[in-house]
């Protein structure tokens, strides 16, 4: 199965954010913001200032709301970040599991997985660049790089079983095929913005056809 016909598998779609001022499904009993859109807003402070550069006045100051009124929801800053990494992390997971599932050869589970990960990027895409900006200096942060390590495991783990079956090219190391595949991924969201030719499954089509027509093995490399 070439890269331009695997099935692009449908991401799980965005939960709906409330507007200010309407009921939600957060905590009862408190005007303003519910949970959901208290987190989408607080991730994009995270995301224009950096974590460990956003103060609670901050994201406040940014919310019109009192510090108090965030605390209804959460306990802190670290909560908030933990709550906006595992929407990301929950994301991949779910592809994850059903790349694991799949009853075929490990390289069409590969571009499956790439797939999965390109529509889970393009849904959640302000929580999964948040995400790749973490670097372990808080529990929360070290816990969200330890999931991301089990995907990665994962990926590797395809990547060796499709050279093993003669379907990737073996002239590169595994790990750096790995490493490259979802480095290509993940620097979508330096770009990507969902609107244009790029939106929907043409995003991951062309993720697909760049990287897979270079790591199949044609019939030249296998005659070698």
């Amino acid at each position: 199965m070439t890269a331009g016909t695997t099935r692009a598998p449908n991401a799980a779609p965005p939960r709906r954010l409330e507007r200010p001022g309407r009921p939600g499904p957060g905590r009862p009993g408190r005007p303003g913001y519910d949970l959901d859109s208290l987190l989408a807003v607080a991730v994009e402070v995270f995301n224009e200032r950096g974590y460990d550069g956003t103060s609670m006045e901050d994201l406040a100051r940014r919310l019109g709301i009192t510090k108090s009124a965030i605390y209804h929801h959460v306990s802190g800053k670290e909560e908030l970040l933990r709550l906006a990494t595992s929407r990301a992390l929950d994301g991949w997971s779910a592809v994850a599991d059903r790349a694991r599932a799949l009853d075929a050869p490990a390289i069409e589970r590969l571009e499956y997985l790439v797939r999965g990960s390109v529509a889970v990027l393009q849904a959640e895409l302000p929580y999964v660049t948040l995400l790749l900006r973490v670097r372990g200096n808080t529990e929360a942060e070290r816990a969200a790089l330890n999931r991301r390590r089990e995907f990665d495991r994962l990926v590797a783990d395809l990547v060796i079983q499709a050279e093993r079956d003669g379907d990737i090219r073996a002239d590169v190391d595994p790990a750096i095929t790995a490493r490259l595949l979802f480095g290509l991924v993940n620097s979508l969201v330096e770009w990507y913005r969902p609107a244009g030719r790029s939106a929907g499954p043409a995003l991951a089509d062309a993720v697909c056809t760049i990287a897979f027509d270079g790591l199949r093995v044609t019939g030249n490399q296998a005659a070698r």
